[in-house]
């Protein structure tokens, strides 16, 4: 599918999801925590989860509409997630507008998120499936492993010994998890057989994976203006991504005990919206020691190899347009801006 024809379609599919999320948002009452709802869920974005979950569904055999309110369901528990995450992180700014934390204050914040939860699981339930059971549990299980790999993530910043490979645990439950589920769930509304299921799953772990390398990818070599936030904040606040855990282990002398000190997380640090200069000189030199080590070009080499992965998982699925949208979407990540 050409690129002009899948963001035609595409865009169809993203305004098709917002009118649903917007409608969701107009049926809070008034508020700071319903407004702070609201604000989160007319926030734009790609709608990628509520997406795949449709396509998925669409590629089994059923239809756009059996699967929109799941679709929303994921994208509204992907929301919850990120205003936590913005807690967390103490990040100024999402999606180039404040966070909710710092539009309202921490307590609002944690309120909305829980509320957000639960309108997930109220459209989820609007599903009109004989296997609703099977989908709920489904999304639980999804949404306890996020969590996990979000505490997998905070508990790396205080460790020492991560390795790659716990890196790649921890963003299978935190960022593939939840990919994986949302094209599961629409395999299972669409009345797809076991084969198409276990197929469409892995196409959203791979796409999971690549995208979440992409992220990383961008954190450390985007621009502000790109992303509509400051960008390094990985390096800040000592995250461990596959970049730094890798471009450590090739380094050795001096490079590798200049990384190391980068292992432990300093305490709480206040995110601001521009970088000081010292902290800017300080993204410079660890992104000139990625790229020396040659570990840029191997994060896009990984992202391209989980890319032809997650198409692949599609080759076993019956040809139509939604499984060509699925392919063209995992393509469409690699080398995006945002």
């Amino acid at each position: 599918m050409n690129r002009e024809l899948y963001r035609r379609e595409y865009d169809q599919y993203r305004r098709v999801v917002e009118r649903r999320l917007h409608a969701l948002a107009r049926a809070r009452a008034s508020g700071d925590v319903d407004e702070a709802c609201r604000y989160v869920l007319t926030g734009g974005g790609k709608r990628i989860r509520a997406i795949i979950t449709i396509l998925s569904c669409q590629a089994a055999g059923g239809s756009a509409r059996a699967a929109l309110d799941a679709g929303s369901a994921i994208e509204i528990m992907h929301n919850f997630t990120l205003v936590h995450d913005d807690i967390m992180d103490n990040a100024p700014s999402r999606r180039g507008r404040p966070s909710v934390h710092v539009r309202w204050d921490v307590n609002n914040a944690l309120l909305a998120g829980d509320v957000l939860l639960g309108l997930a699981y109220r459209a989820l339930l609007r599903t009109k499936t004989r296997s609703l059971g099977r989908i709920v549990e489904l999304f639980t299980r999804g949404l306890l492993d996020v969590c996990q790999g979000q505490s997998l993530d905070l508990e790396y910043e205080r460790r020492t010994d991560v390795t790659v490979e716990d890196y790649f645990r921890m963003i299978e439950k935190k960022t593939g998890r939840l990919l994986s589920t949302a094209a599961e769930i629409g395999a299972v509304i669409g009345g797809g057989t076991p084969r198409t299921v276990a197929a469409l799953s892995s196409y959203g772990r791979y796409v999971g994976r690549a995208f979440q390398l992409e992220d990383d990818l961008l954190d450390a070599t985007g621009s502000e203006a790109e992303l509509g936030k400051a960008v390094g904040g990985d390096i800040l606040e000592r995250k461990k991504t596959y970049l730094l855990l890798e471009t450590l282990r090739r380094a050795r002398g001096r490079e590798r005990a200049f990384l190391r000190t980068l292992l432990v997380k300093e305490g709480p640090r206040a995110r601001k919206g521009r970088r000081s200069p010292a902290e800017k000189r300080l993204i410079g030199r660890v992104r000139a020691l990625y790229d020396r080590h040659g570990v840029l070009d191997d994060t896009r080499r990984l992202i391209q190899e989980n890319t032809d992965r997650a198409v692949a998982a599609l080759a076993t699925l019956r040809a139509s347009r939604a499984s060509a949208l699925l392919r063209s979407l995992a393509e469409e990540l690699i080398g995006r801006s945002s």
